[in-house]
Parts: C-alpha cells; sequence; structure tokens
C-alpha cells in the first residue's frame, strides 16, 4: 500500500501467524507487503506461559503493537499481549475496510480507464488512507469531489461506487426548544426563529417539530455525536438569537443521547 513499507513504532498491524516455534512466533504484516515479523514469548501473553501454542497458532490473523523496527537488518519486533480486545476489533475492522475500499478503487480505474496508481496516489495523498473518503462521499459528495483532483468520469464513477456500497452509520440527538413572545406579532417572530433553526449543515439533518405552545421538538441526525451536538446547538442558538433580539425568550433542553440508528 501507498507509503507504507515499514510500521511506526507503537502502530497496530494485522498479521498472520506463520511459524510458531517454543519462544518466538513468526508472522506476515498483511498491510506492509507481507514483511515478516517476531513476537518473542515474552510478549504473546501477561503471565507465566507453558506452551506457546495454547495462545497462538499458524494461520491465525492476528493484532499486534509494533515495539521496534530496523530496517538496516529489516526486523519488526512486536507484541501481541499488549493490544487489547477493543483495539483488535477495531484495527480489524478498520483493516477490512480499507481492504475493500482498495477494491472499489481498482474497479473504478478499470471502469474509467484511468491508471489505479494515479488514483490511489490522489486519495492516499489527501487522506492516508482510502476508506474515509468513501463515506466522505456519502456524508458530503459536493466538498469532497472538489477536495480531490479527479476527472468528471472518476469522479461520478466514484461517487456511483461509495453510494451503492457504504452505509453509514447515523446518530440522533434530540431536545426540546421553548419559544416565547409577548409581542402582537410574536408568532411572525417564532417563525422566522424556528426558520433560522434549519441551518444546511453537510451531512446532517434537522427536523423540528410543533409539540404544543411554547415547545419544539428539534432533532438533529448527523454520522456522529460530535457533529450532532455541534448541530444542535447551532440550530438553537440561531432561534434563540431571533427570539432575544424581538424581545422574546429561548431555550434549549437537550434530551439523553438516543443510540445509533441505520
Amino acid at each position: 500500500m501507498l507509503d507504507r513499507e515499514w510500521p511506526q513504532e507503537s502502530e497496530l498491524v494485522v498479521c498472520t501467524v506463520q511459524n510458531v516455534k517454543d519462544f518466538v512466533a513468526f508472522v506476515s504484516l498483511d498491510e506492509y507487503g507481507g514483511r515478516q515479523g517476531l513476537i518473542p514469548i515474552s510478549e504473546i501473553a501477561t503471565g507465566w506461559i507453558k506452551y506457546i501454542r495454547d495462545h497462538i497458532r499458524e494461520g491465525q490473523k492476528i493484532v499486534c503493537k509494533v515495539l521496534n523496527v530496523d530496517r538496516t537488518r529489516g526486523h519488526i519486533d512486536l507484541s501481541l499481549k499488549d493490544v487489547n480486545e477493543h483495539q483488535r476489533r477495531e484495527k480489524i475492522r478498520e483493516w477490512k475496510n480499507e481492504s475493500k475500499a482498495q477494491k472499489w478503487l481498482g474497479f473504478v480505474a478499470e471502469q474509467t480507464g484511468e491508471p489505479a496508481a494515479a488514483l490511489e496516489n490522489e486519495i492516499f495523498s489527501k487522506y492516508g488512507a482510502f476508506y474515509p473518503v468513501f463515506e466522505d462521499l456519502v456524508i458530503d459528495s459536493e466538498t469532497t469531489l472538489k477536495k480531490l483532483n479527479l476527472s468528471r468520469k472518476v469522479a461520478e464513477t466514484l461517487l456511483h461506487v461509495a453510494q451503492e456500497n457504504v452505509k453509514v452509520p447515523k446518530v440522533e440527538v434530540t431536545g426540546h426548544l421553548y419559544l416565547t413572545s409577548t409581542l402582537p406579532d410574536g408568532i411572525s417572530v417564532i417563525k422566522k426563529a424556528l426558520k433560522s433553526a434549519e441551518p444546511k449543515i453537510a451531512g446532517v439533518d434537522i427536523e423540528i417539530l410543533y409539540l404544543g405552545a411554547p415547545t419544539y421538538r428539534i432533532k438533529v441526525t448527523a454520522p456522529d455525536y460530535k457533529k450532532a451536538e455541534k448541530a444542535i446547538e447551532k440550530a438553537a442558538n440561531a432561534a434563540i438569537a431571533v427570539m432575544e433580539k424581538s424581545g422574546g425568550e429561548g431555550k434549549l433542553v437537550k434530551k439523553p443521547k438516543s443510540g445509533k440508528s441505520q
């Protein structure tokens, strides 16, 4: 893979176990062209190990932490015990996504006649990985395509492949927006405030529902909680600013996180 001839120290890497000896295991690094690394028995598992094969076996797919890289000698020392279950799952997920994304790029290159290496170089130079560009294309295609230096044909094919293959998880954040005004035209002021509470934010959907004066339900759907929280604050603040400018009042009361939806 591009710019990935050698791993960095402390990096998590996906490996395939090749050979297990009494006091060491030899593995190949899947993301680095099959470069060989070794795991001493002391880095296989915590505590005393009686039989190394109780913990690792040939053909097994594992995630290791890079302890040391000696490019001159071609040695890569690894640790299996320093990787917890959460890190292992996340790394495997990331690796699988990258493998899929690289295949999708190969398909785009084949369909458009674009050299695969040139396409990979362009995306890797901007993202440092392949899968994130497909996620960004689904979330905000216009901004993503402007970021990339691609021909129209390649851009359209890339977007089509992303929309066909990537389903970005969504999260919801909801709250109650309380808007009050004592002005004779208070209804008009509230309507203006509600309109301002629906700003256009890439990858975010904002829905406002009237529950009964003076309460409005505001629901924000976004790719992650950070973006959702930021969006609901922006929307509510915009509405509250309109109300206060007209002598009215506004307040947002957020509800507990509702979890991910698809």
